[in-house]
Formats: C-alpha cells, sequence, structure tokens
C-alpha cells in the first residue's frame, strides 16, 4: 500500500513524528516549485499544506494516487475540493484547533475599539492627557450579530457570553443552534438591531465582497465592523466610504483584500488611497492575518489534523 506522505509546507514537528510513528513514510518539498511537485506528486497518497499554493485540477490531475488532502488551519480555498471531491480525495482541515485563537482576537478587537485604546495609547505616549475624548462604550449594551456559526462564531459567541451583551448569529448552511450563548437569526433581524458585526464566513463565490456598500446600507444604526474571516468578503472601497459617512464607526480588520493567497504579503500598497484612509484612520485596527495566529494554536491545528490523517480509512 502507498503510505507516502510530502509535506508542502513547513508544519509543526507534531504532523511528521506521528506520521512516522503510523507508519507513514514523510518527504518534504517546502523549497520546490508548484511545478516542480506536480512532477513528482503521484509517487503520494497524501499531501499536508497550509497556504503556499492553490491545489487545481492541473496539481490533482497530476496526483493519481492521492488518497488526502490535509489543510492546516480552517479555510479550503485554495483548494478545489468540488474536484476532489469527484477524485475520490477527501480533504481535511483543522478549524478546531484555532477556533479559541480566533474567538478571543476579535474581542481584543472588539474591546480595543469600543474603548478607544489604540487611540488613547498613541496620545498619551505623544504626552496628551484626554479623558473626555476617550470615552469609551459598554459592551454589555451592546447587540452583537454574527454571521457564519461554525468553529469560528461559535468560539466568538460563548467568549462573548461574561459581557452581557446580546449576541444573534446567522448561518445559511445551519439551523437549530440557539444556546445559551446565541439567537439564531436572519439578515433581517441582524439589520436592525446590530451595532456590531463580526465576519466568520470563508471565502466563497457566494461571500467574495459579501459586504458592500448595498449590504452596509441595510443596517438601521451605525456599527462597528469586526473581520477575521477573510478579507475579500469585505469590499474595502465600500469599508473606506462607510467609514467617512460613519455608517460604519470603527473597523477591526486582521485580514485584508489584498493580501495574497499565502496571507505572507500584501501587494504594494502605498498608492492605494482605500488601504492608506484605513492605515490612518484612528477608528480602525489592523493586524496581519494573526487572529488565529497562536503559539497554543499552532500545536492545536497540528495535533488535530495529524489525527485526522491517521483515522481516515485509506
Amino acid at each position: 500500500m502507498n503510505n507516502k506522505v510530502l509535506l508542502i509546507d513547513t508544519v509543526h514537528e507534531i504532523i511528521p513524528e506521528k506520521l512516522k510513528k503510523s507508519g507513514f513514510t514523510v518527504a518534504e518539498a517546502y523549497k520546490e516549485s508548484k511545478i516542480e511537485i506536480q512532477k513528482f506528486i503521484s509517487e503520494y497518497c497524501g499531501i499536508v499544506i497550509r497556504s503556499r499554493f492553490d491545489i487545481d485540477k492541473e496539481f490533482i490531475d497530476c496526483a493519481k494516487n492521492l488518497k488526502f488532502i490535509a489543510r492546516v488551519g480552517a479555510g479550503m480555498e485554495s483548494i478545489d475540493t468540488d474536484y476532489c471531491n469527484k477524485k475520490g480525495i477527501v480533504c481535511l482541515n483543522s478549524p478546531e484547533g484555532n477556533r479559541d485563537a480566533v474567538g478571543e482576537h476579535a474581542v481584543a478587537m472588539l474591546l480595543s475599539l469600543l474603548n478607544n485604546l489604540p487611540k488613547a495609547n498613541k496620545e498619551m505616549k505623544s504626552g496628551i492627557r484626554n479623558r473626555e475624548g476617550n470615552r469609551g462604550s459598554e459592551l454589555g449594551s451592546k447587540v452583537v450579530a454574527i454571521i457564519g456559526y461554525g468553529n469560528m462564531g461559535s468560539s466568538f459567541a460563548k467568549k462573548l457570553s461574561g459581557f452581557g451583551c446580546k449576541v444573534i448569529a446567522y448561518d445559511k448552511y445551519k439551523k437549530d443552534y440557539s444556546d445559551q450563548f446565541v439567537k439564531e437569526t436572519d439578515y433581517k433581524e441582524i439589520f436592525e438591531k446590530a451595532d456590531i458585526l463580526s465576519l466568520h464566513v470563508p471565502l466563497t463565490a457566494e461571500t467574495k465582497f459579501l459586504v458592500n456598500s448595498e449590504f452596509i446600507a441595510k443596517f438601521k444604526k451605525p456599527i462597528i465592523l469586526i473581520n477575521t474571516a477573510r478579507g475579500q468578503v469585505v469590499k474595502t472601497s465600500d469599508l473606506v466610504d462607510a467609514l467617512k459617512s460613519e455608517k460604519i464607526l470603527a473597523a477591526g480588520l486582521d485580514v485584508l483584500e489584498y493580501e495574497d493567497a499565502s496571507f505572507e504579503t500584501t501587494t504594494d500598497l502605498k498608492d492605494n488611497p482605500d488601504f492608506q484612509h484605513l492605515a490612518k484612520n484612528e477608528n480602525v485596527i489592523l493586524t496581519p492575518h494573526i487572529a488565529g495566529w497562536t503559539h497554543e494554536s499552532k500545536i492545536k491545528l497540528a495535533e488535530i489534523l495529524v489525527d485526522k490523517i491517521i483515522n481516515l480509512k485509506i
């Protein structure tokens, strides 16, 4: 039986160690290009990736003996999962591993914005003591709306449970999930009641630029936006317009429309007026796609994924 697994991206040592102990032969291709890997990928029954390049139809057709693709992380938009299904290739991920990290990061962004922490910190370090200008708002008085109630959205809701705020959520593909942490709802109630909107959806053709000017205009009240999902879920130019008109009061963005597929770099933004507005806006927090990027999640992501691989019947 072919038990050879190829690591395409660098991963935690837990993965190769446990695979070898379970009888797999493990090889690395960290430096080889996609085209180079396609020449020998047919030797392997499985691959482990992060986001170095897309696993598309051409790549899959070269991988004639592939039984599984395992992605360290949550999002699967870089893999043609539909084609994998047709070819009988199992696609695995490990969103359980970084859901707590994402939930905590979203809460941290939200509390920072509500309490003007970036602005107050900058002013104090510049010798400006502005108490009234930095008067905050309490989370407990707010309605928090979540779009996408999977691992990340539900983790965020649980993290909010101690603050006393009302949490509502919409997920097109889930039903009957109301509990002590959240009330299941629809877009109508979200547009009517939300003070805060947090996005936890995968990037698909359906969700690309979901949050645009038309979408934003439907909210009855000005909102705070938190995006720890994928950058292209939000149309940046429309977000900037909403910030200027105060339809969106503040934004916490861990992801940007301009990220490349690996999430390691962005396009050159020095001449991008929309990004420059975000960068200079005191009501915007930007982080470099690190919401799920903790010391703890690195271990959990690897442990959960490798156990899923070992438990596969291949």
